[in-house]
């Protein structure tokens, strides 16, 4: 069985050494440079028959790192790394002994198929072979190929070196070990890698082609600007707007064609593509008048065409629910996946446009189900089951798995699901990717709680649903801290039986810099775990401190340490194994504690901390654990009302730094 998170088990092969990256147009440059700043150490070789491409290609590398070391995001040393071991090079006989050869040349079968001829005469039987067609199936690229099996379609997404999404096709002939390693590969170097069956047009470009192409069919009614006007309720960008940006109406002539050739004449591009250059339409979050009924118009149409792919795309398992809004929204910019856009627009609303749709668009699939059935997918945790365990990952990669309330429901429904099973000993949480376990939680409401202390500490104990669930819990369930642990994420590990950590990974208890107090048990629960780490905990929760998993490790903290992270979840297994069946510790009864000391001055807010030093001591004297979250809660609420918090949380969402020399 396909693990759902591709980073649980070992990768088949090691990472590439050498790859070769074929096609210094537009997108094969980007991709290059997305390996080069993943693996520096990666020798790459790009190949072109126009040396003016390589040129301009080693050109891009170079403003693409100057740009990130100005932006701080890269020191000098790590855009030399970068910039350097890179070949460009007309002489394909440069790709001999390179571990993958990754084609990204232009949109044509014919040359694809005498370029993998090619590289098949000159690197080894094992070695990855890849093309990043948008369209074109594998079974056609690959079908003269003497080594089929280690050949797929790897499908990057614009600017291929930004754009966390890549598509990664289930080809036919292709071995799936294959196919499992470039979603280990992809993920662990930062990507998210997507599976998809091998169609034409794929998952993604199904829905942006068939988008764009229905936009162009509504010239009848609206012009292109009126149309991205009214696609900006559902994208950041319309589709017309961007065909400008991507130089892309040969594109969705071309792909549509091969959609029409394959799946009926519905899906004929519109005429106009091959007579207009560029479209006169709005800047980006821009907008222009349209008449009413013409905005209705275009919106059903929009809405018909996205609806009409997502549930085709469903219906014959071409991809997965959750990945299918998550690839609209991050590969594609949508503002909110179309499932998502289902069940908040309801039933009724979508029977009526696809309804509409339906009379406009006769042949375009249409729902062959009621629009609820395709709602029953988790949204934000991946599930595995692994030696009789429940693995949880959570997978919100555009907040580095950030909680917030759907989330914490999820990972609560699953549990809630199977912790009656027999056959399951336990749970473990892992993060999705190879950077957070969880980086805290969303803000969400919580500004408008502002000034009502008791409001704000019934939002910290509706929040705490999942974590005192956790607390109840017989079967154990243990925290698998695969990179950072911030806030609530932090405290969602400190609820679990058990903590183990990737080396490299750390902790962080960041509120008193928004001018709050932990509200969901950070400064009640570890001091009741640990009490001889107070001193620790005091740092964290006054100064913000990071705690390395190696100090939290000598401290007794995390159980134990790995060193990747497919150890790091046989790790957290085998302690689920050796918690099964074992009493778990009450956290009930006053504890004493190492008092706080006077630090000084920490830059921070003066009122916020003496609340949070009195909330710590209160709720170390607290004769059981619920009454000592009950003085957090409170605690939380009272901070929420301080002239810290307004200034704390406003400068966050205005994106500069506090200053907290006034408020105290």
């Amino acid at each position: 069985m396909t693990d759902q998170n591709p980073l649980l088990r070992a990768p088949a092969r090691p990472l590439p050494r050498r790859i070769a990256v074929i096609g210094a147009g537009t997108i094969g440059p980007d991709i290059g440079y997305y390996l080069k700043s993943a693996l520096p150490a990666l020798e790459l070789v790009l190949v072109d028959v126009r040396q003016e491409a390589l040129d301009r290609a080693l050109a891009r590398f170079g403003e693409y790192a100057g740009k990130a070391v100005k932006r701080r995001k890269m020191t000098e040393a790590q855009a030399a790394a970068v910039t350097q071991g890179v070949r460009a090079t007309t002489d394909y006989e440069a790709i001999r002994g390179a571990d993958w050869v990754l084609e990204a040349a232009t949109e044509d079968l014919a040359l694809k198929r005498r370029i993998f001829a090619q590289v098949e005469a000159l690197v080894a039987p094992d070695a990855l072979i890849t093309s990043n067609t948008s369209s074109l199936p594998a079974a056609r690229i690959f079908a003269g190929l003497a080594h089929p099996g280690r050949a797929t379609v790897t499908h990057f997404f614009a600017p291929a070196w930004r754009n966390p999404v890549v598509e990664v096709v289930r080809a036919r002939a292709a071995d799936p070990a294959v196919v499992e390693y470039l979603r280990w590969f992809f993920c662990v170097t930062g990507k998210v890698p997507l599976a998809t069956e091998d169609v034409e047009c794929f998952m993604l470009d199904r829905v942006f082609d068939n988008w764009c192409n229905d936009a162009a069919l509504r010239l009848d009614r609206a012009s292109a600007a009126q149309i991205d006007s009214v696609a900006s309720e559902f994208v950041h960008a319309g589709p017309f707007f961007v065909l400008n940006m991507a130089h892309g109406n040969p594109i969705i002539t071309e792909t549509n064609t091969l959609q029409a050739d394959v799946e009926g004449e519905h899906y004929r591009p519109a005429p106009i593509f091959r007579s207009v250059a560029t479209w006169a339409t709005v800047p980006m979050g821009g907008k222009t008048e349209v008449p009413a009924a013409v905005a209705a118009a275009v919106r059903d149409r929009l809405l018909g065409v996205l609806w009409s792919q997502s549930v085709d795309i469903l219906d014959r398992s071409i991809g997965e629910a959750a990945d299918l809004d998550l690839g609209c929204r991050l590969a594609l910019g949508f503002r909110t996946g179309p499932l998502d856009l289902m069940r908040r627009l309801g039933d009724a609303e979508v029977s009526r446009v696809m309804q509409r749709f339906a009379a406009e668009r006769p042949g375009m699939p249409q729902p062959k189900r009621a629009p609820g059935e395709y709602q029953r997918f988790e949204r934000g945790v991946l599930v595995d089951e692994l030696d009789g365990v429940v693995v949880i990952t959570l997978r919100r990669p555009e907040a580095m798995n950030a909680l917030h309330d759907e989330l914490n429901d999820e990972i609560l429904a699953v549990i809630r699901r199977r912790e009656s099973d027999p056959q399951v000993k336990g749970f473990v949480l892992v993060g999705y990717g190879p950077r957070a376990f969880c980086a805290g939680a969303d803000i969400g409401r919580f500004p408008s709680l502002l000034g009502d202390a008791a409001a704000a500490a019934q939002y910290s104990r509706d929040c705490s649903r999942l974590l005192v669930h956790l607390d109840a819990m017989r079967k154990p369930v243990v925290a698998a801290l695969n990179g950072m642990a911030l806030g609530g994420g932090f405290e969602l590990a400190l609820r679990c039986h058990a903590l183990v950590a990737q080396r490299g990974a750390w902790l962080q208890l960041p509120e008193i810099t928004l001018g709050i107090a932990p509200g969901i048990g950070a400064m009640v629960v570890p001091y009741r775990r640990w009490p001889q780490a107070a001193p620790l905990f005091h740092g964290m929760l006054r100064r913000a401190e990071r705690l390395g998993v190696e100090q939290a490790h000598e401290a007794g903290i995390v159980a134990e340490l790995a060193e990747d992270y497919p150890s790091l979840v046989r790790k957290a297994i085998a302690r689920v194994h050796a918690l099964a069946g074992e009493p778990r510790a009450t956290l009930d009864g006053p504890v004493a504690i190492a008092p706080f000391e006077d630090a000084g001055a920490t830059g921070y807010s003066r009122a916020v901390t003496a609340i949070i030093e009195e909330a710590v001591a209160a709720a170390a004297r607290a004769p059981t654990l619920a009454a000592a979250l009950e003085i957090g809660y409170a605690a939380f609420g009272r901070t929420a009302c301080t002239a810290a918090a307004r200034e704390g949380i406003g400068a966050f969402l205005e994106r500069r730094k506090p200053d907290y020399a006034q408020t105290g």
